[in-house]
């Protein structure tokens, strides 16, 4: 062993971890690097299954990672990108040694050098050296990109709890997004919906209403469902039972629309599953049967798994860390009992998940016949609650006794933590990253885009030991090219877009593998200035290409609260801001006054004699994504309650019961809702989108007294078929 490792402590750990991808440092800005605490590198170790408690055992797993890495012929997961060359993996192999390869459809192929090319999918490579030694690995095939744009699109972006039709039951559901994509696609030339993470969520009182803090991401949440649209629903002779329950759902309905009330999840919950527990009990037909039969055999074991939790924790409540010990293991015998126990149950909630999949897929189906090109755009969580059922059944893939945040920077100095439990990368590896290959493919059935929730998770991420603040975390590296394989993998066998929410710190060099997979990125309105410059307002032509354009997210001020000003007075009310108010006006006033002039002087404001900019609140959104669509962007993306004047965010980052986060419906600017029949007939959102109506009628050509034209070489296709 080198002499370094007995006379330097502090080198043997920072050696073992970079061995393992764990940093001990880390760079915010190009010319600042923070080292991370001795005790975040020691806790992230420990969590990756290596002990760093001691200057001996920290020389021991040195010891141990070397000689395992020295002795190896093959890591446990290969990448071969198609066309490429072949894995730097391969020519680090002794000289003479034989390749095989068993594809994942059985066929058996020896000798490949990557000259000839494999199929596209997740092979097993076994290598076997002159001196006897072997060694197999997971090889990943994939498509060099991801499915491209097919051309340029608009679309509406929306929270789909906050969509409440007059047939809701309290909160938007699957049969009022079905209705959202029909309308856009067809009346408004849309190419995609893009809505919030509709996984299940943790059950509880009150449940969490965070979309991004689910149970399971690999399985939709039933309470999206609508009811009156599942086929049994039809022949359900109990009215007795169910009628009562119609008139519940009709009170919680008016109650938000008619009386101004936040939306009860938990309450939307509690009558659709007794509707639910009366509609399962009528049989399915012959061909129903089949179709659930046919779902439950190519889900396995991940919905068994996934409906047992669900069962137990009707029982035993939703954390299942405080279980009897016997239930905490997804294989034990006495899950097993329980599981039969329970197989009413079982069969309840994966009955449940078979219907969610099956309305999804329609909502789909109803976005594409409508003539989108893209359809339904989907979100993914970047992780799962510590205490749901995905945590419960994959304990052996995720990292013990950490979860998932961020460092401090310029918006937080306290950091965040996100209380996720991450992945393990060592795990991953070793399965060919079936886990998340298996949510891929599950969230790939029903969409036709999916958004990455910080994809830069795809790369790093930021580790936060239980018990320590956020400041005293680390990154922890991730295979990026195998997690993009993987992607690519899937996404193209579904023929579907990938979207990253790249926003915020970046590491260098991210963005640019992202884009060269075709994965597009997100640019926001408020973030695009020229940072490097003197950080005034990009102009569009500067603007990427390969991106979803938007004004705002739902983190963010709707633009009408931004332009008005209305945000800054809502953070003063709940006692958020850090500086005086005084100063915070000022410097949103300014903001909003460089982005008017700047859209004034591109000739996208077209004010009447009405007054002066800040005086047409309406015209200065639609000359905001008049710009939007001066831009190179693909895709641009309209958040649906800018459509209606809608100033309250869905989300208002750094609080909790201050304020009425993921309750609120779309309302107009006087904050009374607006139901999805008023909302599809407002003459305010129908201006809007006549913005993106008058680009495709016009290809561009400007009007008398307009001047938006598309990018260079670009020209604005409206959706196919629209």
């Amino acid at each position: 062993m080198p002499a370094a490792h007995d006379e330097d402590p502090a080198l043997d750990l920072s050696r073992l971890a970079e061995l393992h991808g764990v940093a001990t440092s880390y760079s915010p800005a190009p010319d600042l690097t923070v080292l991370v605490p001795a005790s975040a590198v020691v806790a992230a170790l420990a969590a990756l299954g290596v002990d760093a408690g001691t200057p001996d055992a920290v020389r021991a797993a040195l010891a141990v990672r070397e000689h395992e890495l020295r002795e190896r012929l093959l890591p446990p997961t290969v990448v071969h990108w198609a066309g490429a060359e072949p894995p730097a993996a391969l020519a680090a192999l002794p000289a003479g040694t034989l390749l095989s390869v068993a594809t994942e459809d059985g066929r058996h192929r020896d000798g490949w050098d990557g000259v000839v090319e494999l199929p596209l999918g997740v092979h097993r490579l076994t290598a076997t050296a002159p001196d006897g030694r072997t060694g197999t690995a997971h090889l990943v095939v994939a498509p060099d990109r991801l499915p491209a744009p097919p051309g340029r699109s608009h679309g509406l972006l929306v929270q789909l709890y906050s969509l409440l039709s007059r047939r809701s039951w309290g909160m938007g559901d699957l049969g009022d997004l079905a209705e959202l994509a029909g309308w856009a696609g067809r009346t408004a030339g849309a190419g995609f919906v893009q809505v919030n993470p509709l996984h299940a969520a943790v059950p509880g009182a009150p449940t969490d209403p965070s979309p991004y803090r689910p149970s399971s991401r690999r399985f939709p949440d039933p309470v999206h469902l609508r009811i009156e649209e599942i086929p049994e629903y039809g022949y359900v002779t109990d009215r007795a039972r169910l009628d009562p329950l119609l008139e519940r759902a009709e009170r919680l309905r008016t109650a938000v629309l008619d009386q101004g009330a936040l939306i009860d999840r938990d309450a939307v919950w509690d009558v659709k599953r007794a509707a639910l527990e009366i509609v399962l009990r009528v049989p399915l037909g012959p061909g129903r049967q089949a179709a659930y039969d046919d779902f439950r055999a190519a889900h396995g074991q991940a919905l068994d798994d996934h409906a047992t939790w669900y069962a137990l924790a009707e029982t035993h409540g939703s954390d299942w860390r405080g279980w009897p010990a016997e239930l905490r293991d997804p294989r034990s015998p006495g899950t097993a009992r329980a599981r039969a126990e329970l197989a009413g149950r079982v069969e309840f909630h994966a009955r449940l998940a078979w219907l969610a999949d099956g309305q999804l897929r329609a909502a789909q189906r109803a976005a594409r016949e409508a003539g989108m090109a893209v359809g339904i755009v989907h979100d993914l969580a970047v992780g799962v609650h510590p205490e749901g059922a995905d945590a419960w059944a994959q304990q052996d893939v995720f990292a013990a006794g950490t979860s998932v945040g961020a460092p401090p920077d310029a918006f937080n100095a306290r950091g965040q933590d996100w209380g996720l439990p991450p992945w393990r990368p060592d795990r991953l590896a070793a399965t060919g990253y079936a886990p998340y290959r298996d949510l891929l493919r599950a969230l790939f059935r029903y969409a036709g885009a999916l958004r990455i929730d910080h994809v830069m998770g795809l790369f790093r991420l930021w580790w936060v030991p239980q018990g320590s603040p956020p400041t005293e975390g680390t990154y922890v590296r991730y295979d990026a090219d195998a997690m993009l394989a993987i992607l690519a993998l899937e996404a193209g066998r579904a023929g579907a877009l990938v979207i990253g929410e790249d926003l915020g710190t970046v590491e260098p060099g991210v963005r640019e593998r992202l884009q060269r997979r075709g994965v597009l990125g997100t640019s926001v309105l408020c973030f695009e200035r020229d940072w490097a410059g003197d950080g005034r307002p990009l102009p569009p032509e500067h603007w990427r290409a390969d991106c979803l354009a938007t004004a705002t997210t739902h983190d963010l001020p709707p633009t009408a609260a931004r332009l008005t000003g209305d945000h800054v007075e809502l953070r003063d009310r709940l006692g958020l801001l850090t500086r005086p108010v005084s100063e915070e006006r000022a410097e949103a006033t300014a903001d909003i006054a460089e982005w008017l002039a700047l859209l004034g002087s591109l000739g996208l404001l077209h004010l009447t004699a009405a007054g002066p900019p800040g005086t047409d609140e309406e015209e200065e959104i639609r000359a905001v994504h008049r710009f939007l669509l001066r831009t190179p962007a693909r895709l641009i993306g309209v958040w649906l309650p800018d459509g209606v004047g809608d100033r309250r965010p869905q989300n208002l980052p750094g609080t909790w019961d201050q304020y009425p986060n993921w309750r609120l419906p779309v309302a107009d600017h006087d904050g009374r809702p607006v139901p999805l029949e008023e909302l599809t007939a407002s003459p305010r959102l129908r201006a809007l989108l006549d913005v993106f109506a008058r680009a495709e009628s016009d290809v561009f050509a400007p009007a008398e007294g307009e001047a938006f034209a598309p990018a260079e070489g670009e020209a604005f296709a409206p959706a196919e078929g629209a």
